[in-house]
């Protein structure tokens, strides 16, 4: 089981990304408008800079919803190789069954 703070942690950077996101895609948009006057870009990084960098959806980290394991995780479950392996042997994941060779 992962620390619960940082579980919390990375949930806040979730709400924080879906908060602004509108708001870093204009200003990411109006960086990149080459039509617009150099000062209006520049200005436009300015503000995205001022931005918290917890905004940026970048800043998250993959976890399993189980555990909050930050590693081993498979994007397909949102789960970590281990409790994916648990779930499968308790026959809970459809079409995935247990392999031995």
């Amino acid at each position: 089981m992962a620390k619960k703070s940082a579980v919390e942690r990375d949930k806040k950077r979730e709400r924080l990304a879906r908060q602004n996101a509108g708001r870093r895609a204009r200003l990411k948009a109006a960086a990149k408008d080459q039509t617009l006057p150099a000062e209006d870009r520049f200005a436009a990084r300015l503000k995205l800079a001022e931005m918290p960098r917890n905004s940026a959806p970048v800043r998250q980290r993959n976890r399993c919803l189980l555990s909050g394991r930050p590693r081993g995780y498979y994007r397909k479950f949102k789960l970590s190789r281990i409790a994916l392996r648990e779930l499968a042997s308790q026959g809970l994941i459809p079409g995935m069954v247990k392999s031995s060779w």
